[in-house]
């Protein structure tokens, strides 16, 4: 049986569960700081989703900002 998200192969007991890959033009970067409350908000809702957590354009540090909208 196909997953449809990692919490439901979990809940299912399918440990070697992979999601397919999701190109990174299907969902936004973000610019919220590593550890803010923010941040952990876009994870969430990428986890919600099905996407991946992280995006290449993510900003990664406070000296980032500039990369993260290039």
């Amino acid at each position: 049986m196909k997953e449809s998200s990692v919490f439901d192969a979990i809940r299912n007991g399918q440990w070697d569960y992979e999601p397919e890959p999701v190109p990174e033009t299907e969902f936004e970067r973000t610019q919220a700081l590593p550890g803010t409350v923010e941040k952990v908000n876009v994870l969430a809702e990428r986890a919600s989703a099905g996407l991946p957590l992280w995006h290449s354009a993510d900003r990664v540090s406070y000296d980032d900002s500039e990369k993260a909208w290039l």
